[in-house]
């Protein structure tokens, strides 16, 4: 097997330990700008019934690539790192590129928000990213939640913009109907007057 890393960093970034020695992840070394690519993911795809026979670290550092297939890495590089926030810099393009929403400055952390790319509760976890916008505990729900898909429109993997779409139809259709009824209701009240 390659010792080549299968997923790409870009040379502006550079994983190393957090300052807290809660981890690894990644910092900008140099600036970024707004839209610049980040990070492609690479690997191999496990479906479930193999992959959650994974160590916890390989775990840890997995691309979720569908309803139950996972993308993980081999071997595990620097852009692996790339931790949650709940105010992410970073969203993905596509199913495995990654990034910046904003233009991060040197010594910046890169983050990208999980619900971008999570539809399962294998990994949930109490989240102490810090941010303002803490949602307190991640969870792979959290793509549901209108504020994110607000927020991060054009940065969901396309297996969870699919799963968004189809939920956002379910609703119109919903709500469609809700409305046919209530006229065929007052249709019916108002000739049986």
């Amino acid at each position: 097997m390659s010792k080549q890393p299968s997923s790409y960093l870009s040379s502006k970034l550079e994983g190393r330990l957090k300052a807290d020695k809660s981890g690894n992840s990644i910092y900008a070394i140099e600036p970024i700008k707004r839209g610049e690519l980040i990070a492609v993911f690479g690997g191999v795809v496990y479906e479930w019934e193999d992959f959650i026979h994974l160590s916890e670290r390989e775990k840890n550092v997995v691309h979720p690539s569908g309803r139950q297939t996972f993308l993980v890495p081999r071997p595990i590089g620097e852009g692996d790192y790339v931790n949650h926030s709940c105010n992410p810099n970073a969203g993905l393009s596509g199913q495995i590129g990654l990034v910046a929403m904003r233009d991060i400055k040197i010594g910046e952390e890169v983050c990208f928000d999980y619900a971008m790319s999570d539809t399962m509760d294998y990994d949930a976890f109490d989240c102490l990213c810090g941010a303002s916008t803490c949602r307190g505990k991640v969870s792979g729900k959290d793509w549901m939640r209108p504020e994110l898909q607000k927020r991060y429109a054009g940065h969901f993997a396309p297996h969870v913009q699919r799963k968004i779409d189809a939920m956002k139809a379910e609703q119109r259709a919903f709500e469609k109907a809700m409305r046919l009824a209530k006229s065929q209701k007052f249709v019916s009240v108002s000739n049986a007057g």
